[in-house]
């Protein structure tokens, strides 16, 4: 694990492993309208929109529109995973239109996916077949990281499992340990191999025992406890942290890498956590909820080295595997990032996706960035994240659902900040992006719903 040293020289041809971000976190309909409020609803960060023009070629107006179109796809694209159940093979967006994928082992579900706005594709492999012959692959890796073999993921555009090998051989053996059918793999040559970067407002600094320095991923609650998220790499329990200011700040609690790559500090009561990614000088970015963008949408990042950067989302589920071990569930991006970004926060417009995990390159030419999705690390440890429509007391635990009443509202519905659902005889906002689980019904979670 590479870590940022106050007293290091900086390197400008480093590769980027594990980079520190700033701290942020039924059935659903088959037919999602487009009259709902976009995941990415709301006024954008004019530091955020300055990143995305900078990085991919975008006015402000087309920046904004590019948001509003991919938040939308992901709602069309949430409805027919649910109602294509097992025959979904994956969903991905392309250009500034957002125009939306989705595959099918099933070609009777052409009609179906055309009727929803989007391009079918009929497939051999389902998504569940894909993820599987991966999590085959994680678990040999997690008992011996793989040598020789930096990363491999499922890649819903070719409808298979990529397996980056320096060598061939190095693969073959990797895949035998595994019991995976070739035919669902294809192996590509990488020499490059990731490492991490270790260096309450997403994408500060903070250093962990005065020396080494990270970056906040995004600020958290548990319970009237306040802290923030950021890399497991970063630091271990017990281990104390100091601010962007190097006044005292809090401690680690808990932190999970390899595996995952995850981590929760506490705070002391001086530093108040805020629903905010810093802008760098270019207006701070409100967050507003974590609803995951699709495979192919507009990324941006914020870390204490680099500040902001953008580019888009290349593969979900991916594995990597770093000179500690191999991590598993990140998503990888050809966002930059460089040593000191390490646990900062990715956004897709106003959306929380995950801090930064490592990979390779640099900000002066380009590279490949992973990050560690943000709301397996809020189940993990029970945090709720910090949002502008969240109060100050979170959701609690899911707890047995009474007797139905009615309405539309339904579990295991994904939400997005501003949808309005009827339960029993009431009406309530969703303030905070989220899949409902059972029990989460909008007069108990008023961290989640307000009553209209």
């Amino acid at each position: 694990m590479l870590r940022r040293r106050l007293l290091a020289a900086c390197t400008a041809t480093v590769a980027v492993g594990a980079l520190a971000l700033a701290g942020l976190t039924g059935t659903a309909s088959a037919d999602p309208s487009p009259r709902l409020p976009h995941a990415g609803a709301g006024p954008l960060s004019p530091g955020l929109l300055r990143a995305m023009q900078r990085d991919l070629g975008l006015t402000a107006d087309q920046a904004t529109e590019r948001i509003g179109n991919e938040s939308r796809a992901a709602a069309v694209a949430a409805g027919l995973r649910s109602s294509l159940g097992t025959g979904f093979a994956g969903a991905r967006v392309s250009g500034d239109a957002a125009e939306l994928t989705v595959a099918t082992t099933d070609g009777a579900d052409a009609g179906r996916i055309a009727e929803a706005g989007a391009r079918p594709v009929v497939v051999d492999h389902s998504l569940a077949e894909l993820a599987s012959v991966k999590a085959a692959l994680d678990r040999v890796a997690l008992r011996e990281a793989p040598k020789d073999v930096p990363a491999w993921y499922v890649d819903v555009r070719t409808n298979r499992v990529v397996v980056q090998a320096g060598r061939g051989a190095a693969a073959g053996t990797f895949l035998a340990a595994a019991g995976v059918a070739r035919d669902l793999v294809t192996v590509i040559q990488a020499g490059a191999q990731p490492r991490t970067f270790a260096d309450l407002r997403g994408g500060d600094a903070y250093y962990m025992n005065g020396s080494g320095r990270c970056s906040i991923g995004f600020p958290v609650k548990r319970g009237t406890q306040g802290g923030f998220v950021s890399a497991g790499h970063c630091g271990t329990p017990g281990v104390s942290t100091s601010g962007y200011n190097q006044q005292a700040q809090g401690s680690f609690q808990d932190s999970t890498f390899p595996g995952r790559d995850y981590s929760w500090v506490a705070a002391n009561t001086n530093w108040t956590p805020r629903p905010l990614v810093n802008g760098y000088g270019n207006g701070d970015v409100t967050v507003t909820g974590s609803t995951e963008a699709l495979e192919g949408s507009s990324v941006c990042r914020s870390g204490s080295t680099t500040g902001w950067h953008c580019g888009t989302v290349q593969q979900r589920n991916s594995s990597v595997t770093y000179q500690e071990g191999t991590v598993s569930g990140v998503t990888r991006t050809n966002v930059c990032a460089e040593p000191g970004d390490s646990g900062g926060s990715f956004v897709s417009g106003s959306q929380a996706q995950g801090v930064t995990s490592g990979g390779t390159g640099n900000c002066s030419q380009g590279g490949t960035t992973y990050f560690q999705p943000v709301n397996p690390a809020l189940q993990a440890y029970g945090l709720t994240l910090v949002t502008s429509g969240t109060p100050t007391d979170p959701p609690t635990d899911p707890t047995d659902p009474p007797t139905d009443p009615g309405g539309s509202w339904a579990a295991g519905t994904t939400y997005a900040a501003g949808d309005v659902v009827t339960y029993g005889s009431g009406s309530y906002r969703c303030l905070q992006g989220h899949r409902a689980q059972p029990g989460w019904t909008p007069p108990n979670v008023p961290a989640l719903w307000q009553a209209l």
